[in-house]
């Protein structure tokens, strides 16, 4: 819903306009003039202006003129006693979005309304996240037939089948790092009737707390010093859709309070406002953390996590997943080899029982990854055993340093790139002090495929040098 300001002379018709536009969900102000208009445009920041072309003390003209210099987005509906295209276009140069002739009927000024906070929303969106295919979000992108994945799956459709007359309940979603929590978020959301509405995400671990709040609650020009125009926030932007939080553990504390007033009451204040806004927004989170152990540290706030939890999704980890590994792995070789233009490409039976036999401390992600790395650097049409970066087994073989005919023999290519990874892993942790969580996301991998990683290569503390 939006914050707008109507201001008309005629205040019968303005106090009328008010109250109906109220009952639609919206919070109202009227200035009578063309001088309070523009101190409660100042003041108030509304997210529409409903403005009358003859005022008292200024020609409308002039005061879109004004409020473009206030506000240059704020959406502008002009209201006249006498339309013409003349007017229309000079309104129009003037920044006014959209123009309406007296006497204006109040649901078509609704629906006027309507389409231009639509608008106004929809290209705020598009600065926060960029649209994905919305297959992406169907449960069949939960690749596996193992009981756990079917259970997981009926358990999404249960709970994307929920809809209530206001907000609905909050999603928690718990599983290990790769296990493809945000694959079940966006299943949840495509799944159910707010489908056609937006899903927007954000990772609370990727910012820190002032820029999260700033991302979530938007903010008002001038609300802080590299404020120069307002900016929609997140809540506002997934109005009628979802809003998944990534690791919410990571998020402060401060923050977390206002998270929780927001599931509550369904209301959001932009940084610098004065109004609250009334949003519809389902919050689905997510985490790889005990958040009940945060709990007993002092990290996260007890009344938030059993808020959260009202429904709970536990994503199993691939090691849990009888028969699934193998089965995901030959869905990420077709993905790869057509993305990387290397079709035909299959696992020979040796590779097939290496990848089963592997317990996936990475889950889903460290496969994905493998999977790839396999793709891009397979010179045949066969993946071998040695063309998986995986763990030896201690009776393997020394490789040969050479295949007939020349050619480098996979076990000996296997081993050129792990000395490769194994000098970027060193980098990474040397160049970020030994942080295993930092120099993870320079890697742009999770903290256990990491860990996983270093205890292969018998990295630690003296390798890295700390």
């Amino acid at each position: 819903m939006a914050n707008i300001l109507i201001v008309d002379d005629e205040e019968t018709f303005a106090r009328n306009a008010a109250k109906f536009l109220e009952k639609g969900g919206h919070s109202v102000r009227v200035a009578l003039t063309a001088a309070d208009g523009l101190e409660a445009c100042a003041a108030f920041g509304p997210d529409l202006v409903v403005l009358d072309y003859r005022l008292p003390d200024m020609d409308g003209l002039m005061v879109i003129g004004r409020i473009r210099r206030l506000d240059p987005e704020v959406p502008i509906l002009m209201i006249t006693g006498h339309g013409s295209i003349e007017l229309a276009v000079d309104a129009m140069k003037a920044g006014a979005n959209d123009l309406l002739t007296k006497p204006v009927a109040l649901g078509e000024l609704r629906q006027r309304i309507g389409l231009l906070t639509e608008r106004q929303r929809e290209s705020s969106r598009l600065r926060y996240f960029e649209a994905r295919e919305r297959d992406a979000g169907q449960l069949e992108s939960l690749v596996g037939d193992s009981t756990v994945m079917c259970e997981l799956r009926e358990r999404i459709r249960r709970i994307a089948g929920i809809e209530a007359r206001e907000a609905l309940p909050p999603v928690l979603i718990i599983g290990e790092t790769g296990t493809g929590k945000e694959l079940v978020a966006r299943a949840t959301h495509f799944c159910s009737e707010r489908r056609d509405k937006p899903f927007v995400e954000v990772n609370c671990a990727a910012l820190p707390a002032n820029l999260l709040e700033s991302e979530l609650f938007g903010h008002e020009r001038g609300a802080f010093t590299d404020a120069r125009e307002r900016k929609l926030g997140l809540l506002e932007a997934a109005d009628g859709g979802s809003l998944f939080l990534d690791e919410i553990g990571e998020m402060d504390r401060g923050l977390q309070a206002k998270l929780l007033k927001v599931i509550e009451d369904g209301r959001v204040r932009r940084l610098g406002a004065v109004q609250e806004r009334q949003v519809n927004v389902r919050i689905v989170a997510a985490t790889n953390q005990d958040l009940e152990d945060h709990i007993r540290l002092g990290l996260f706030r007890a009344d938030l996590y059993f808020r959260l939890r009202v429904l709970q999704i536990n994503v199993p980890p691939l090691r849990e997943r009888v028969g699934d590994s193998l089965q995901l792995a030959r869905h990420f070789l077709v993905e790869f080899g057509q993305r990387y233009r290397k079709s035909g490409l299959a696992f020979t039976p040796a590779a097939e029982a290496a990848l089963v036999s592997h317990p996936w401390p990475g889950n889903v992600r460290e496969l994905r990854n493998l999977v790839e790395q396999a793709v891009l650097f397979v010179s045949g049409a066969s993946i071998g055993p040695g063309d998986l970066l995986l763990p030896r087994s201690p009776e393997a073989r020394p490789a040969e340093l050479s295949a007939p005919g020349g050619a480098m023999s996979a076990d000996v290519r296997g081993s050129a790139l792990e000395r490769v990874e194994r000098e970027m892993l060193v980098q990474a942790l040397a160049q970020t002090g030994g942080n295993v969580s930092r120099a993870a996301r320079e890697l742009g991998i999770s903290r256990d495929t990491l860990r996983y990683r270093m205890e292969k290569y018998g990295i630690g503390a003296a390798t890295t040098g700390h």
